[in-house]
């Protein structure tokens, strides 16, 4: 801003011998001394304004959450034990415990309240497509456990939820492999605190303030990873559960690719291990040159003179 100014006054005080503006010459006596001057209130009040935008009323500072969200995140606590213990009712209104679920596939698990307008409907949404992805079904290679975090949602509007999302990922028997849960405040209060997952009620709209995010647990309930946002990407997904059944499922491909790739808790997706990338590429360029070698020399010996002569007489 100041340089701009600058520049203004430079061009309305300074002519050259034609009487055209000249843009060479400075401005000098009293009136280059107002200029200046006038520069440095203006770069003042500039940095006091925009300190005022920033740390004022107009903004409050970026530590300091709105009041609706003060609870609002999600922590990994990855390796953690998720409680296996609590009981909730499936979408048929059956009692049940986490544990139902556990103990011999990974399983996704999903927080959302059924009766949400809009973020929970896109989580689902997203979920069902990046599993539409992977070559794994629900309920053979791994479950899928939507829990909600609204005590007053009912069995009968997880049913609902549960058709819809089936539909929606339209494989066979998905309707055995994913569930939808409602339980009591309690129940919800010990899972939404042992995954991590923050959220706050706000009694003017009657919705719930909530972060996106899945997790990935192994067959025995710990968390294995976090992946956040309403989209999934279906590498991430498919080697994640790979990891977490403890390479019970998958194929060699996925093994190598494992041990070329790691999770990266803080960005939620798998990366390149460079070190290991170098040193699988090292020992396949090795190995292939080694099979080069043995082919030649199989080659030579084909063509061996003495060979030739006894394969062919008539040649002097």
């Amino acid at each position: 801003m100041s340089g701009s100014f600058h520049n203004s006054a430079c061009v309305a005080g300074a002519k050259d011998g034609q009487g055209r503006p000249s843009l060479h010459k400075r401005v000098g006596g009293g009136t280059g001394v107002l200029a200046r001057a006038l520069v440095v209130t203006m770069t003042l009040a500039a940095g006091a304004f925009g300190q005022s935008m920033t740390n004022g009323i107009m903004a409050p500072p970026s530590n300091i959450r709105p009041a609706g969200l003060n609870d609002v995140d999600v922590v990994q606590k990855l390796d953690q034990q998720i409680p296996l213990d609590l009981t909730f009712r499936d979408e048929t209104g059956k009692q049940v415990q986490l544990g139902d679920y556990f103990g011999k596939k990974p399983v996704i698990l999903s927080l959302v309240y059924y009766r949400c307008p809009m973020l929970c409907s896109e989580v689902m949404a997203g979920l069902s497509g990046s599993l539409k992805a992977l070559s794994f079904d629900v309920g053979k290679e791994f479950d899928v456990i939507t829990v909600s975090f609204d005590p007053n949602d009912t069995p009968e509007a997880a049913t609902a939820k549960k058709a819809d999302t089936v539909k929606r990922y339209g494989r066979p028997g998905a309707a055995d492999g994913w569930h939808f849960l409602t339980g009591s405040q309690e129940s919800i209060t010990a899972l939404t605190k042992a995954v991590g997952f923050g959220y706050q009620y706000d009694p003017k709209s009657g919705q719930f303030s909530h972060a996106t995010a899945i997790m990935i647990v192994t067959p025995e309930g710990k968390l294995a990873q976090y992946y956040y946002g309403v989209e999934y990407p279906p590498k991430d997904l498919r080697l994640g559960l790979i990891q977490a059944s403890q390479n019970k499922i998958g194929t060699l491909a996925d093994q190598v690719l494992l041990y070329c790739y790691h999770y990266d808790p803080t960005t939620g997706k798998y990366g390149a291990i460079i070190s290991r990338v170098i040193q699988l590429s090292g020992g396949a360029t090795v190995l292939g040159l080694a099979l080069f070698l043995i082919i030649l020399m199989r080659r030579g010996s084909h063509h061996d003179p003495k060979e030739l002569n006894r394969s062919h007489p008539y040649v002097r």
